[in-house]
């Protein structure tokens, strides 16, 4: 990435027009392989790993400066390849300020066997393929700005959404049947937001939770509330390795449509979630809108991130066929405002992820079709 600063002025980072430098990062990949790049001691965040990229010049846009810099730097070309984009950052390192658009590239088996084995880009630069759960880990020094990015990447491309509670009324012990069912239809390590929809839900979780410890929870997260909290049931014997498995299996928590909109009206001020990252529920620009907002607000309290983003409906829904879906050219267009990764949900199966990829997002959530 470069050291010096483009001319480019940008009011997004306070009320004083600042020097910024505009970045496009690709995050390449091979299936679990991803290639970094090692900055020298005398660069600006030297003796530190780095995903490949570089300064987008005045006459290119994101993708453009991608394909040049990539192809600079490293000799591959991914003219052809499908780039989507992960989200927008803006970082200030104090010295330097700069705003990385960063995009997700996978290379075909081609590419990677033909790049692999190079230990060294066209600028001279160290190249290495790391392993996804050690890139995950923190085993590879990064730049701070590129933490945000190790987030996104933890997102997987399926995500399973529970049955509402409701939908076993017709059963002698509606919480019974809710809890059998998903304990044996959720596929193992699934990351699954649980919206039950119910009074005492939050106990209902964390019984799940306790049934499947090996699943990575999503719940919900209310705007008037500065912290979650979903404890064991005082049934569960052992209520405090109870609450440990509760707390480990949560990944992040979900703020609703209303709740993100309420936040951004009234509320921006307010701290939500201060352990763990969010996901937000958008069905429109206003909505994307204000998701940006508080994203940005998170970076700057050094809050774990906003992400991801479901954008719905996509298509007809089962739940609500009376609602308008947004369909994929208008989802697509949305999905390029928002600056954290997009998750399709509506009328969606897991087998779709392609065409979400090839729209702008990167996982595809829903109910029916994503049970064993």
């Amino acid at each position: 990435m470069p050291n010096e600063a483009d001319n480019h002025t940008d009011s997004s980072f306070n009320s004083e027009k600042v020097l910024i430098v505009n970045v496009a990062v690709a995050v390449i990949h091979h299936e679990a392989q991803y290639l970094l790049g090692f900055r020298n001691a005398a660069q600006h965040q030297g003796n530190r790993y780095e995903f490949v990229g570089g300064k987008i010049e005045a006459n290119e846009n994101a993708e453009q400066a991608l394909i040049r810099e990539v192809a600079e730097e490293t000799g591959i070309e991914i003219c052809d390849n499908t780039m989507v984009k992960l989200g927008r950052l803006h970082h200030n390192y104090g010295d330097k300020q700069v705003s990385l658009q960063i995009y997700k590239v996978e290379l075909t088996a081609q590419q990677y066997e033909q790049h692999k084995y190079r230990q060294y880009g066209l600028e001279g630069q160290a190249l290495t393929w790391v392993n996804k759960a050690d890139l995950l880990a923190g085993k590879y020094h990064l730049p701070a700005a590129n933490q945000t990015i190790l987030e996104w990447l933890s997102v997987p491309t399926t995500i399973a959404i529970t049955y509402p509670l409701t939908h076993f009324d017709a059963t002698p012990d509606p919480v019974a049947a809710w809890l059998t069912f998903h304990q044996n239809k959720l596929t193992a390590n699934a990351w699954v937001y649980i919206r039950i929809k119910a009074a005492g839900s939050e106990s209902i979780a964390a019984q799940l939770m306790h049934m499947r410890p090996d699943i990575k929870a999503i719940v919900p997260c209310d705007v008037n509330a500065q912290t979650l909290t979903i404890e064991a049931p005082l049934a569960m014997k052992d209520t405090t390795t109870a609450n440990s498995i509760v707390a480990n299996s949560i990944v992040a928590n979900q703020l609703s449509h209303t709740a993100l909109l309420q936040w951004s009206e009234d509320t921006q001020d307010r701290v939500l979630s201060k352990n763990y990252p969010l996901i937000v529920s958008c069905h429109d620009a206003a909505s994307i809108d204000a998701a940006n907002k508080l994203a940005h607000a998170r970076l700057q309290q050094q809050l774990p991130p906003v992400i991801g983003a479901f954008l719905s409906p996509v298509l007809v829904t089962h739940t609500h066929p009376d609602t308008v879906p947004l369909g994929w050219e208008s989802w697509s267009a949305l999905a390029q405002l928002a600056d954290m990764p997009i998750i399709g949900l509506g009328g969606l199966s897991p087998v779709m992820i392609h065409q979400v990829l090839e729209h702008g997002g990167i996982s595809v959530a829903g109910i029916r079709e994503f049970f064993e």
